[in-house]
């Protein structure tokens, strides 16, 4: 591809797909191998760059090595940073499509992140009259 402005340099074309991190991962509902929605891109391990570092020209491109998960909208809202306990990595080879969400495949990780919801279904929506059932 031929840029139309000759001081920008040509696109760099690598296998693989290419993906815009804000755009195509972060904040993307999770679902899981059985189609369970169990959390949002909170954040991504990226391998092939240092933080504060300067990046050299012809430096091959980062990569994703794993997408974290758990409950940081308060530290969002709030400040801070969420105690490690709370987040879940999630290796990329257990991603098995990024689309409208991104969807997991079948692996060896186990995300708990949906539990205040559940303890919340299960003990105050299902007492409320008609909270035990979907609407009509």
């Amino acid at each position: 591809m031929r840029s139309p402005h000759p001081a920008l340099p040509d696109a760099p074309r690598h296998g693989g797909t290419v993906l815009d991190a804000r755009l195509h991962l972060l904040d993307r509902q999770l679902i899981d191998a059985t189609g369970d929605p169990v959390g949002i891109v909170d954040d991504l391990e990226v391998d092939g760059i240092e933080t504060g570092a300067d990046i050299p020209a012809g430096t091959d491109p980062a990569r994703v090595s794993a997408i974290i998960t758990g409950r940081t909208v308060l530290t969002r809202i709030l400040g801070g940073t969420p105690p490690p306990a709370r987040l879940h990595t999630v290796p990329w080879r257990l991603v098995a499509n990024v689309g409208t969400t991104v969807r997991l495949s079948d692996g060896d990780v186990s995300i708990d992140t949906l539990w205040v919801e559940k303890w919340l279904r299960a003990n105050v929506i299902s007492r409320i009259p008609g909270g035990r059932h979907a609407a009509e």
